[in-house]
Order: structure tokens, then C-alpha cells, then sequence
């Protein structure tokens, strides 16, 4: 009956996680551009909401690195001090999960 049943261990593969860190990484410095490129033309522009849910996704690398590629957000405070915070949390979090 469950014979094609994928289980959590094939979903949670070392191939799917690096894979998934490396598309939300790629998705937060991309987002990041699109916003510069939206702030230069005055037009919508992305809520700072959706920066700071990119980055707690795991996409910190690439937000931080967008944001100094483009020079994007690099006055404010609580970017400059907040995506680094966010991304050195996680990083914690992830190796007490790993070792301990």
C-alpha cells in the first residue's frame, strides 16, 4: 500500500538541505537586488518584513551579501546589525543540533 512512501529521512537528506540552503541563499541576495533595483526607480518595494523572513529561513548568507553587493539597506541599523544576528543564531543552533 505505501510501497512509493517517501520517508523523512530521504526528504531530510544531506542532498535536500544543502540543496534547499543553497536556493533560499540565491533567492535572498537576488531579493535584495530586486529591491535596489525597485529603490533607484521609486517604485513598490519589498517589505523589510519579507528580508528578515528570508534570512530566518536560512537565507542570511546571501541577504547579508546582497545587501553589501548593491549597498542596499547598509544605513540601517537594524539590518546591518539584525541579519548578522539572525544568520550567527542559526549557525549556533544548527551545530548544537549536529554535535550535541
Amino acid at each position: 500500500m505505501f510501497e512509493n512512501a517517501t520517508t523523512l529521512q530521504e526528504i531530510f537528506s544531506t542532498r535536500n538541505i544543502i540543496m534547499y540552503f543553497i536556493i533560499i541563499n540565491v533567492i535572498g541576495f537576488l531579493i535584495m537586488f530586486i529591491d535596489k533595483q525597485k529603490a533607484k526607480k521609486g517604485a513598490w518595494r519589498v517589505p523589510e518584513k519579507t528580508l528578515f523572513i528570508i534570512t530566518a529561513l536560512g537565507g542570511g548568507i546571501g541577504t547579508i551579501s546582497g545587501m553589501y553587493a548593491f549597498r542596499h539597506k547598509t544605513q540601517k541599523l537594524q539590518f546591518v546589525v539584525g541579519l548578522p544576528f539572525i544568520t550567527i543564531l542559526e549557525i549556533i543552533l544548527a551545530i548544537y543540533w549536529i554535535f550535541f
